[in-house]
């Protein structure tokens, strides 16, 4: 199959990665230094978006956020001006949900498809080809993309309509947020109790408080290796589209909110840049001081 594949960061790199090495022909836009071993595997080089979208049946995006979206598709040279009846396009980047939406209805009025698929599993996941993927759209748009979900992920649900998708994606963030920030706090407490952080969550991974998290980003916090994985000024791009679409639904989402300060914190504080367990230095920062 011929693919477009817009977006190759930490993890749009590895996505496209395992497409080429399923067989299928893919055309790049946005081809830096770090993702020319795309093109030496076989992966072809497109000027804009335009011409990737001329050039393929599906096109895949996997992009920052909601305007940078929204430009490759609808910007000048854009996707949208190379689309032609019956292709495809499928958004896995995390973006608005609302936006979404809207963005499939133009898609769909130019006689294509489109799906919501956005993705969990940070960069780890991405190489290993076994990310949650969140999709929205029609059950039989969801069919024809499967094959290429399967070489990108494990975990591959249906979840509704157009923008459900980012809906999920969404929620997955506000889980996985106000986990960090819980790992973080009881782990500043132990240290400030005077046990031991390391063997705390030893000791915790054995009990109902055991997660992912814990394991993963409560090792990363013990041993202060911040390097991303997933940044925290993208996280908390993510708690703001929470936000934004709790105001719209007059919902309260209060732990919500307080994680999205502690990561505007973050990165007034420098932390940007570092994975979101990093959230945690924020933490010892308000308890008097990193050590």
């Amino acid at each position: 199959m011929n693919i477009g594949f817009i977006g190759l960061g930490v993890m749009g790199r590895p996505m496209a990665e395992h497409l080429i090495d399923a067989g299928h022909t893919l055309h790049l836009n946005r081809v830096k230094e770090t993702s020319q071993h795309l093109v030496a595997k076989g992966g072809k080089a497109a000027s804009t978006a335009k011409a990737v979208a001329q050039s393929s049946d599906v096109v895949i995006l996997m992009l920052p956020d909601t305007p940078d979206v929204e430009a490759v598709l609808f910007g000048e040279n854009g996707v949208a001006t190379g689309l032609s009846k019956g292709k495809l396009v499928v958004d896995m980047s995390s973006i608005s949900p609302v936006a979404t939406k809207g963005f499939a209805k133009r898609v769909e009025a130019m006689g294509c498809d489109y799906l919501d698929a956005p993705v969990s599993g940070g960069e780890v996941g991405a190489r290993a080809a076994s990310l949650t993927i969140m999709v929205g759209g029609r059950q039989e748009v969801f069919g024809r993309a499967l094959p290429l979900f399967e070489k990108m992920g494990k975990n591959i649900t249906l979840v509704g309509g157009a923008g459900d998708g980012q809906t999920a994606k969404v929620a997955n963030q506000i889980i996985v947020g106000l986990t960090i920030e819980a790992v973080g706090e009881a782990l500043l407490f132990a240290k400030r109790a005077g046990a031991d952080p390391a063997k705390v969550r030893a000791a915790l991974m054995g009990g109902f408080a055991a997660s992912r998290i814990l394991e993963v980003h409560g090792e990363r916090m013990v041993k202060e290796t911040f390097e991303p994985g997933f940044r925290i000024r993208l996280h908390r791009k993510d708690m703001t589209l929470a936000i934004d679409a709790a105001r719209a639904l007059d919902l309260a989402l209060p732990n919500t909110a307080a994680t999205q300060q502690l990561m505007n914190a973050a990165i007034a504080n420098g932390d940007g840049e570092r994975d979101h367990s990093a959230l945690v230095r924020t933490l010892e920062l308000l308890a008097g001081g990193l050590r």
